[in-house]
């Protein structure tokens, strides 16, 4: 009897396994939409099959929910390069042909995806993940950072505090990492409360939402910038707003 996955395609596998990770969030689709870069109409899209999600919504999600997302990336890479097929065995004469059951070949295709995210982190210089946890290189830099949240990439591990300003029960920090050419705000609250978290730099502009119930959303999406000069942190909370200014000199790296 064929394994009951054995006829879905790696896009498929893809689509349940996010479906699972959002049902292991709790999250409703506003509420992933809050916590993250991408709109409740993306997120029915990406959890539909209807659009391939990219790789930093499959990081966020994975984030979300507490799981390891080298696996789950490696679902992501299979959906859109699926392994090439096997070829039948050679027909000795005299024998007859062995077929391999699909589900065998559907195994065997998600392991060879797996091993290949694994060889790719290790030969990027990346340490093999312990637990759960994301690997620990950068897959984005300056441009390629933009509107990701800087906890769902290696971003944060280097990230400099460059001003501070400090409101009505919380403060808010203008945080920059030279590694990944990126700034953003971050807001430590110390009572819970509703806030939005924006980050500014000329025109540009990327804010998040997060509800009273969530102790875990401090950060703004990522601006990709040269440097924390002429960039502009704020958080609104409680109906009060404080901003780092725009002319204020750095503060020295912590």
């Amino acid at each position: 009897m064929p394994h009951p996955r054995g006829s879905a395609t790696q896009g498929e596998s893809l689509v349940a396994t996010l479906r699972e990770l959002k049902d292991r969030t709790g999250l409703s689709l506003a509420a992933l939409a809050a916590r993250t870069p991408y709109s409740k109409s993306a997120w029915h899209r990406y959890l539909t099959g209807t659009k391939r999600p990219p790789r930093s919504a499959v990081e966020a999600l994975s984030r979300l929910a507490g799981a390891d997302p080298v696996a789950v990336l490696a679902l992501w890479a299979a959906a859109e390069n699926p392994p090439a097929p096997v070829p039948p065995p050679r027909r000795e004469k005299g024998r007859p042909r062995r077929r391999l059951p699909l589900w065998v070949l559907a195994l065997l295709g998600t392991a060879a995806a797996v091993a290949a995210a694994v060889t790719v982190a290790g030969r990027q210089g990346a340490p093999a993940p312990a637990g759960q946890g994301l690997v620990a290189v950068p897959h984005c830099h300056a441009r390629s950072c933009q509107g990701e949240l800087p906890d769902a990439s290696v971003c944060a591990r280097d990230a400099q505090t460059r001003s501070t300003v400090t409101g009505a029960g919380y403060d808010v920090r203008l945080r920059w990492s030279p590694t990944c050419g990126t700034a953003w705000s971050e807001v430590r609250v110390r009572s819970a409360q509703a806030r939005e978290v924006s980050v500014r730099a000329g025109q540009d502009v990327l804010s998040a939402r997060y509800p009273a119930d969530d102790a875990t959303g401090i950060a703004s999406p990522m601006l990709a910038v040269p440097s924390a000069l002429g960039v502009e942190a704020c958080a609104a909370v409680g109906g009060r707003l404080a901003c780092t200014g725009l002319d204020v000199e750095p503060a020295a790296p912590e």
